[in-house]
């Protein structure tokens, strides 16, 4: 209820924009290019942490673009998720196998990826006591906003968010790049059914903000561990077996689910660009990363 009474109240009453601070706007329109206006960029941390899948950011974590964020996340303006989304979009086309070889055609163009097999954007979850103080989960709210996004230029794409954490984490703020990593080692799993669900598409792993990468190499590696990850040789990419089901509601990954009548056979080892019941770890995406993830050049 609080959720939708703040999307309500923010489409309504629009107050100030979420980037500058401008009146009467959500996001203002050179915020708004700020955020999604450039081509997103490969992001690499330093240190980089083991098992970290490539990463694409749509924008740098710093002025407009973080002010943004922190509005959605902290403050719950919850409007600003539809401009998230659209960067976060971005941010994940960059990624996609198809775009790299030219085989996605932009905006309104046909997703030709092996057979149409949709984009699973996985969220990284926030914590129970975060998610009952802000009111919401903000990386899967602005995911849920992508994933239509994505849709609407002709990419099938879904929300699903099968992770959860299964132990309690300190803050993150004031930890280094190490601590992170100690802090989150083992503390997100895939929900029962999960893989299930994963199995059905192309999966990548989203968040709004990277900074040290501990968040997303944790998610990869609770997605792999529970998915029975087989990497091949060249490391061109990781398959999962599995049976695929459909859920009616993409943003509750409990609720009632529908089979698809599709139960894939299972196959053997594929690199990046498997299909028919075998699902890649594709890549992740964020709206933002720090700004020297971007200087880190290594492509």
């Amino acid at each position: 209820m609080r959720g939708w009474w703040r999307d309500l109240t923010d489409l309504v009453l629009p107050g100030e924009c979420g980037g500058c601070g401008a009146p009467r706007t959500v996001l203002c329109a050179k915020c708004r290019e700020v955020l999604s206006g450039a081509v997103a960029h490969r992001v690499r941390p330093a240190p980089e942490p083991s098992g970290l899948p490539v990463v694409h950011a749509a924008a740098r974590y710093a002025d407009e673009v973080r002010a943004t964020l922190l509005a959605h996340k902290e403050r719950g303006a919850l409007a600003l998720a539809g401009p998230l989304g659209v960067a976060l979009a971005g941010a994940v086309r960059a990624g996609l196998p198809g775009e790299r070889s030219g085989s996605w055609h932009g905006a309104g163009g046909a997703w030709s990826r092996g057979v149409g097999a949709p984009v699973l954007l996985v969220p990284v979850p926030s914590g129970r006591r975060a998610v009952r103080a802000r009111g919401h989960d903000p990386a899967r709210r602005i995911a849920l906003a992508a994933a239509g996004e994505l849709r609407r230029s002709g990419v099938p794409a879904r929300a699903l968010g099968v992770l959860r954490q299964r132990r309690a984490v300190a803050d993150q703020s004031g930890l280094n790049s190490r601590q992170r990593l100690h802090n989150l080692a083992g503390a997100l799993a895939v929900v029962p059914g999960g893989v299930r669900l994963l199995s059905d598409g192309l999966v990548v792993l989203v968040d709004d903000v990277m900074t040290t990468g501990a968040s997303l190499a944790e998610a990869a590696r609770a997605v792999r561990s529970a998915a029975g990850l087989v990497s091949n040789a060249a490391g061109a990419g990781a398959v999962y077996r599995g049976e695929t089901w459909e859920s009616r509601e993409e943003q509750n990954v409990g609720s009632t689910r529908e089979r698809t009548g599709r139960w894939p056979a299972r196959q053997g080892i594929t690199g990046a660009g498997g299909v028919g019941g075998v699902v890649d770890v594709v890549c992740a995406a964020v709206v933002a990363a720090s700004p020297d993830s971007f200087e880190i050049n290594r492509n």
